[in-house]
């Protein structure tokens, strides 16, 4: 299907871009996060975030090259 991919910048941004998305287990997830919401499963995700400063450099490489 269709994928929207972003480049969050700021202060903490991993971790309050995985605070919105919530626990990776939907079953997990806080209420009210995307994942709650939204995810079927821990396979069926609806939302990906980087977990870290380092994955987040490689992920944004790997989806905008133009960036490296």
């Amino acid at each position: 299907g269709s994928v929207v991919v972003l480049v969050l910048e700021g202060v903490n941004a991993v971790a309050k871009n995985r605070g919105l998305m919530g626990a990776t287990d939907p079953k997990k997830a806080e209420e009210g996060t995307i994942r709650a919401v939204h995810g079927a499963s821990i396979e069926a995700n609806v939302v990906h975030g980087s977990d870290a400063i380092e994955t987040a450099n490689f992920e944004i490489g790997y989806f905008f090259p133009e960036f490296k």
